[in-house]
């Protein structure tokens, strides 16, 4: 059967208050659809996507040879098969993929955003994602599924919205951020807001790109994505030439990978919805946001939850992924979970492996209600 891609944009005329106390009066969010809606609507999957994913996650369009980021996972026959469930993936309000966001124009004043578009929070964006299934006329998910910070996406909906979801499938994900992890995101954002043409966040109305900076913060981001393990086999101290140059210019292979993923970025991806979306990470943390109501919200939650971690992962690493698993037991639920062996880092969960892929398969096909 074929993938059956539709890509489309909701006006959602209703406004939101954000955590940060700011009001939305309307958005635009953009999203994709693979496979086809059941007549009693049963078969219905959210996708949540990660740091620097968007709506495309599956397929590729007519006039462009890119594959969606999570095409080894979504379509027919695969293990989110769309022979027979419906995914809606959409790109989060802040991100620069079609929804409104800091690339986006404000109507009142016809100019960018910029950094006037507020910061929007994990719980935020389950909110609008509640306002997209409520668009779509969806009565409840099938699934919710989200890997890095779509798994933390994932984990909020079974929190703010626990009869709405029948399985929850939580990949490479952690409860709240380490230090170290805040220190990370820290270094990547003063990289671009130090870059002379970030101009205070109102570079797109300047015309100007704080180009250097956002490679610089996506070239330390990809780092923290891959394992040495994986490094060392891709890349070794391989050099490109025979003989060192010795000056600043590129002498080894992994040198060049870096810029070559830092300017590629740079051409797709927004700088203020990198700070946007690297402080949503830092500020997760349901936990202490919902204090003593987690309990009773746990309690009306009848989910099955999947909870995924890999054995390369450094930056969310299985024990932040067990901390999950545990609060879930404490209260009660049912919970399955899986450390895949991998040599592939965090960004394992991205990529083909056979113990991965059996794993989703299976507990999507032992869980589905359709």
């Amino acid at each position: 059967m074929t993938l059956n891609l539709k890509t489309s944009t909701a006006n959602i005329e209703h406004s939101i208050k954000l955590a940060s106390g700011t009001v939305i009066p309307s958005y635009d969010i953009r999203y994709e659809t693979y496979g086809k809606l059941n007549q009693d609507k049963s078969n219905a999957i959210l996708i949540c996507h990660a740091l620097s994913g968007n709506h495309h996650a599956a397929g590729k369009y007519d006039n462009e040879d890119k594959y969606g980021w999570w095409d080894n996972m979504i379509g027919p026959g695969k293990p989110i098969d769309t022979d027979s469930l419906y995914v809606v993936c959409l790109n989060n309000i802040g991100g620069c993929h079609g929804s409104t966001g800091p690339n986006t124009k404000d109507k009142k004043t016809g100019k960018y955003f910029g950094m006037n578009f507020p910061i929007v929070t994990v719980s935020d964006w389950v909110n609008t994602q509640k306002s997209l299934m409520d668009y779509l006329r969806i009565p409840k998910w099938n699934f919710v599924i989200g890997g890095s910070l779509g798994g933390m996406q994932a984990m909020q909906w079974a929190f703010q919205f626990p009869t709405l979801i029948d399985n929850c499938i939580i990949i490479a994900a952690a409860p709240k951020l380490t230090a170290q992890n805040i220190a990370f995101n820290e270094v990547a954002r003063q990289a671009i807001m130090k870059d002379p043409n970030w101009c205070g966040g109102d570079y797109l109305n300047q015309n100007k790109l704080p180009d250097k900076g956002l490679s610089l913060a996506r070239m330390l981001g990809h780092i923290t994505y891959l394992s040495d393990d994986s490094m060392k086999k891709k890349f070794g101290r391989d050099l490109r030439e025979t003989e060192l140059k010795f000056n600043y210019e590129v002498d080894f292979e992994i040198e060049s990978y870096l810029r070559y993923q830092g300017e590629k970025f740079v051409s797709n991806f927004d700088a203020n919805t990198y700070l946007l979306m690297t402080k949503s990470l830092d500020y997760f943390d349901p936990i202490k946001d919902f204090g003593d109501k987690l309990k009773t919200r746990l309690a009306k939650n009848k989910s099955n939850f999947l909870v995924i971690s890999f054995t390369s992962d450094w930056r969310f690493p299985p024990k932040r992924s067990k901390e999950i698993v545990e609060l879930l037991l404490d209260h009660k639920k049912d919970v399955s979970y899986a450390e895949i062996k991998s040599s592939g880092g965090h960004d394992a969960f991205l990529m083909e492996n056979e113990d991965y892929f059996d794993v989703m398969k299976n507990f999507i096909v032992r869980s589905k209600c359709v």
